[in-house]
């Protein structure tokens, strides 16, 4: 034990003020901030009384309102109308992912949130705004029928929603450009994408594309502000994601934008909100500003004039990565944030028209960046030739040689690891652990070829990365080869299981987090509204549990099937009401553990989902996942623990 170590509450406690969005007048800044234990929706205005903005590490903000109220579960997306009237967040119930679209006035904090889909069960899947409509919101939900995905326009001051366009049965997401069309994106029996034009006669097939190459589909997939063509992530002819502009009439594919090393950044941040979207885009006008890319660091290309000029004086108010970016409608007030390893999302404002530059807050002030430890990008060579880019991080203030050694493997697979902030890293290298993150086979931002090596590399070959990883960790001095756990969310509590049972001789502890132990399980339990878009990942990558061939491989890759190979003590973790990985899977290997008496701790949490978002349960895990591995690998722990 010891005393000099950060606890888990300043690790996971909520953050003083984190997600500032401008609006688009540039008068108001909307942010997330604590309320009784959950992140709220917080507004003030840019400037207080005196023209400053408060002291950005103040605990409070007399002159900030709070115009939302919610108690139960943590608010982690919200934006603004395209006039500035209201703030819009989506919120589900307890972890189980049927968000609702909630409204809110700032300018009346005290009245309730109006919820803009009022239907139980019904999950909206996109919402979008549209210029020529600004007193709408055009969502996407499965009102109808659960497995249907249909486009509704929504009166964002009634609350009045009327049926736009209803799906077929092929289609996993709409767009409405800015003139009026109305864009099916669907999927075909073998995979292929359809991207089709709603007419008032049948509809008009506008392109087909690779169900390979898109496994998501078309991401990003932005209107161009004349209503005539999509901008794309497109690895047609080539194993790199570049910038496309698709023709809405012809179909046609044209290059905009590539980086000759780096795939567009995509579609990991599509996937997470936590992430910055590919492209950066006017908010009033569509004009498109800048395409991120991504390798060891990230790369803008500004490709509009104005934000050529405004780009410079953004990413020299950090030495980290430029993240999100909002502005108002002229872009000239911005408020922006930044990923960086040990800074967790720093946020500032810049007005352009002045020069004057700001920081307006640090989501965890009481953090002392340089406590807290460098993230290494390295890269290792697995075993047949691939390059796997990972992350070591190491303990601040102890030689790195034959430390206890955290495996930490991130979910999808279809995802990577990048440089920048991680409070589980954090926390490990804080109690003296070296935390290795492996983008195994499958990840994606590394090119086609590198994500398709996965195609039925379950508990094969992408396991065999991640022991190439271990090796090399283990070759360099860092590692004690007998003092190493495995640990991940999603795929990565997979990983962790399949460590534990497929490799028992390597693992001195495995943690699984939301993972699978069943892979046919996983496949036939999806939810209906999303059937149709796993096609191409699930389907392809991990197979088909009604053919009975790939169901048997499937069961042979699943720790449910090797259970009794399991030696190493296990922790569980779950959310009772996680809809991706039914609880089943958690459910199972405890009791099969237990049966034979096997060493296995389970944290079952009744108010969360597949991930873990108000303060009070990260907290819990965290506390039990330190526990955990001071006892098996002899990390440090607090005083008090």
């Amino acid at each position: 034990m010891m005393t000099d170590l950060t606890t888990v509450e300043e690790f996971f406690a909520p953050p003083a003020r984190i997600d500032a969005r401008i609006s688009p007048d540039g008068m108001t800044v909307a942010y997330l901030a604590p309320w009784r234990d959950r992140l709220n929706v917080f507004v003030r205005g840019l400037h207080n009384s005196s023209g400053e903005w408060p002291d950005a590490d103040a605990a409070d903000d007399p002159e900030a309102r709070r115009v939302t109220s919610d108690d139960r579960r943590s608010i982690d997306t919200f934006f603004w109308t395209r006039d500035s009237r209201y703030l819009l967040y989506l919120q589900d119930a307890d972890g189980d992912e049927n968000h609702h679209l909630m409204r809110v006035d700032p300018a009346r904090p005290d009245e309730p949130a109006v919820d803009l889909t009022p239907l139980p069960g019904v999950r909206v899947v996109g919402t979008q705004f549209c210029p020529d409509r600004p007193a709408s919101a055009f969502v996407q939900l499965n009102a109808r029928r659960p497995d249907l995905i249909d486009l509704h326009e929504v009166d964002l001051h009634t609350g009045r929603s009327i049926p736009v366009a209803e799906s077929d049965g092929d289609a996993i997401g709409w767009l409405r450009t800015p003139t009026g069309r109305v864009l099916q994106l669907g999927t075909t029996e073998n995979g292929t994408h359809l991207l089709s034009e709603q007419t008032d006669g049948a509809p008009r097939t506008i392109s087909r594309s690779c169900g390979l190459d898109h496994p998501f589909g078309l991401v990003p997939c932005v209107p161009t502000p004349d209503g005539a063509g999509l901008w794309i992530g497109s690895p047609r002819g080539s194993d790199r994601t570049r910038l496309v502009r698709l023709d809405l009439d012809t179909g046609e594919q044209t290059g905009v934008d590539s980086h000759p090393v780096f795939d567009l950044d995509t579609p990991r941040p599509e996937a997470d909100p936590r992430f910055p979207p590919s492209l950066i885009v006017h908010p009033a006008t569509g004009e498109l500003l800048g395409a991120r890319y991504l390798g060891e660091r990230q790369v803008i290309h500004a490709l509009d004039a104005h934000f050529a000029a405004v780009l410079p004086r953004l990413t020299e108010l950090s030495d980290g990565d430029l993240a999100h970016v909002s502005c108002d409608d002229e872009a000239q007030r911005w408020v922006v944030d930044f990923t960086h390893d040990r800074d967790h999302r720093a946020t500032w404002f810049y007005d352009n028209t002045t020069g004057a530059a700001r920081r307006l807050f640090r989501p965890h002030p009481h953090l002392d960046p340089a406590r807290l430890a460098p993230v290494t990008p390295v890269t290792v060579r697995s075993r047949d030739g691939l390059d796997l880019p990972c992350h070591l991080t190491l303990p601040v203030g102890t030689e790195p040689r034959n430390l206890p050694t955290v495996v930490l493997l991130h979910g999808g697979p279809w995802y990577r690891d990048t440089w920048g902030y991680d409070p589980e890293v954090q926390l490990l290298a804080d109690r003296g652990y070296a935390v290795l993150q492996v983008n195994f086979r499958g990840s994606t931002g590394y090119g086609k070829a590198f994500t398709q090596a996965a195609m039925g590399e379950f508990a094969g070959r992408m396991h065999d990365d991640v022991i190439d990883a271990v090796d090399w960790a283990i070759a360099q001095g860092h590692t004690d080869r007998d003092r190493v756990a495995i640990y991940g969310s999603s795929y990565g509590g997979y990983a962790a299981l399949v460590g534990a049972a497929f490799t028992p001789d390597r693992f001195a502890a495995a943690i699984s987090y939301t993972g699978m132990s069943d892979l046919t399980d996983l496949t036939r339990s999806v939810v209906p509204v999303a059937r149709k878009a796993v096609y191409n990942s699930y389907g392809r990558y991990i197979g088909d549990p009604d053919d009975p061939a790939q169901e048997a491989d499937m069961l042979a890759r699943s720790p449910i099937s090797r259970v009794d190979d399991i030696t190493a003590p296990v922790l569980l973790i779950h959310g009772a009401n996680d809809v991706r990985v039914h609880r089943s899977n958690a459910d199972r290997i405890a009791a099969a553990l237990r049966a034979r008496d096997a060493e296995v701790e389970y944290l079952l949490n009744d108010r969360e989902g597949h991930w873990f978002v108000n303060p009070d349960s990260n907290i819990e895990l965290y506390r039990t996942l330190e526990r955990f591995l001071a006892r098996h690998l002899g990390g440090y722990l607090p005083n008090d623990d």
